[in-house]
């Protein structure tokens, strides 16, 4: 006689979990503006192309969590515990992004977060979190990837991203 399937809750919890995150995101979605824009799609495609595919996740992992759990799942590395520290300095980074993005532009606040992300993520894996040197580096680094998608975004889509100076190129 087989045995019957039991599935395990923490995983059967996730799966509704990414259901009901995408039906938020399509409830949401039911209030943008569906006229077509540049390329024909207007603005609510995208979100609901996140929320069908959220969806979809969610279907899947529930189907794994009631036939046997996840499948061949190799123990989660890392230590047992959070590192608080590693995620303060991240939160910190995406928070001063947030808070300073108007005032001194978008490539400076991405590439301050970038700094501060850079730093949490080395903490959280046991390295040293930097010095001068890599810090002025991970600035350049952060700088280097947040230039070109301001400059995708608002030239090339013409999307308004806050920039520090009139002409729009920085």
């Amino acid at each position: 006689m087989p045995k019957p399937n039991i599935h395990h809750s923490g995983q059967l919890a996730m799966g509704i979990g990414a259901l009901a995150v995408a039906g938020v995101l399509a409830f949401g979605a039911l209030a943008i503006p569906s006229d077509a824009g540049y390329a024909g799609v207007g603005p609510d495609f995208l979100p609901w192309v996140v929320s069908a595919a959220l969806a979809l996740c969610g279907v899947m992992l529930i189907r794994e969590a009631l036939t046997g759990g996840y499948r061949n799942m190799e123990e989660p590395s890392g230590a047992p515990r959070g590192d608080w520290r590693a995620l303060a300095w991240v939160s910190a980074g995406v928070l001063l992004n947030a808070a300073l993005i108007t005032t001194i532009g978008f490539i400076l606040s991405c590439g301050l977060c970038f700094v501060l992300a850079v730093r949490g993520l080395r903490a959280s894996e046991g390295k040293p979190a930097g010095d001068l040197r890599q810090t002025l580096k991970d600035a350049v680094t952060g700088i280097l990837i947040a230039a070109p998608v301001y400059w995708l975004f608002t030239k090339l889509l013409a999307v308004n991203l806050p920039g520090i100076t009139a002409s729009g190129w920085i």
